[in-house]
């Protein structure tokens, strides 16, 4: 989870020499380099792409600005329909030609699987209409009650473009693609199968139609306890936060689709040996079998010490062997 990020002291002083965040997303070489970074230091088998979830609403004309202290943050939030009606729907291969131009450079110097991301509807939808980050996230969950119908359509045409842009990104060099729904736990279960799950299913759909055999991932972040129903909609793997108790989700999932998690990212803080006790709990929480990614619950703290990492690391390859069959 972030495996590129403001742990590594190389990515900060890749962060300097760029000027920006934005800037570091939307140049290539930039971004190319930040996904490496971790792959110079661990042994990792996997690469995911060095980008911003909030690039797909920027492309579709909404301004986005990156604040030191806050964060990302929209010029001018959604407010009604007609400023809906005016977002695009943009060619990904035009509009995110950056993202499409990383994934080909990185494809040719990458020995490991390629993950491509996107945001999903409703966390997108989430940051569109409250302008930036929250606590609560008041704008959307309010208007789900009041117009409902408002936030179907924004929904709507966000999945639309959501699945092209992952289409894209395939058709640039990712191989496998992952859906971030950060804001799932912001909704009861039968709203989140109503303005989440039922768009997921959509795009997950359209993907398996236009890229066939392309796995899917989806972490849904608070949605403890609606695994079996993410996996329903498509996905070959269902990525949980460190809240939800492994062997119960492995239970619900019966099989349908693999698991990925789900260490809290504050085990890292921990002494060596604490970690690696952390490592084996986590291990045997989903127990003897295949169908299980190691992953954090949620992404790196910036202050971590990239050599907690590297224990962490180690202590899955060395650990996992008496879980998982090869």
């Amino acid at each position: 989870m972030r495996q590129a990020g403001r742990y590594l002291p190389e990515y900060r002083r890749l962060r300097a020499e760029a000027g920006s965040f934005q800037r570091m997303y939307k140049v290539p070489d930039y971004a190319c380099e930040a996904t490496l970074q971790p792959l110079r230091r661990y042994p990792l088998d996997a690469a995911i792409l060095f980008s911003d979830i909030l690039a797909v609403p920027e492309a579709m004309g909404m301004e986005l600005n990156f604040l030191e202290g806050r964060g990302p943050v929209f010029a001018a939030p959604l407010r009604d329909s007609a400023e809906l009606r005016a977002l695009v729907e943009p060619e990904p291969e035009e509009a995110l030609d950056f993202v499409m131009q990383a994934l080909s450079l990185l494809r040719a110097e990458l020995g490991v699987p390629l993950i491509g991301f996107a945001g999903t509807p409703w966390t997108l939808a989430c940051y569109m209409l409250q302008g930036a980050g929250s606590q609560d996230f008041q704008r959307p969950r309010t208007l789900l009650y009041a117009q409902a119908e408002v936030l179907h359509a924004l929904l709507e045409r966000l999945s639309r473009v959501v699945a092209a842009c992952l289409a894209a990104q395939a058709r640039a060099g990712a191989e496998v693609l992952m859906l971030f729904d950060s804001c799932a736990g912001w909704l009861s279960p039968d709203h989140y199968r109503e303005f989440a799950l039922s768009y997921l299913a959509r795009i997950c759909r359209s993907l398996k139609d236009c890229c066939p055999g392309i796995p899917l991932i989806v972490y849904a972040r608070g949605s403890r306890g609606l695994e079996a129903d993410i996996a329903a909609c498509g996905v070959d793997a269902v990525g949980v936060d460190w809240t939800s108790p492994l062997a119960a989700a492995r239970r619900r999932l019966a099989g349908c689709a693999a698991l990925q998690g789900n260490l809290d990212p504050c085990a890292l803080f921990g002494s060596a040996q604490n970690i690696r006790v952390a490592v084996e709990a986590t291990l045997a929480d989903y127990g003897p079998g295949t169908g299980h990614v190691f992953n954090l619950g949620h992404g790196i703290h910036r202050d971590t010490d990239p050599g907690k990492l590297a224990v962490m690391i180690d202590s899955v390859h060395q650990l996992s062997r008496s879980y998982h069959s090869r």
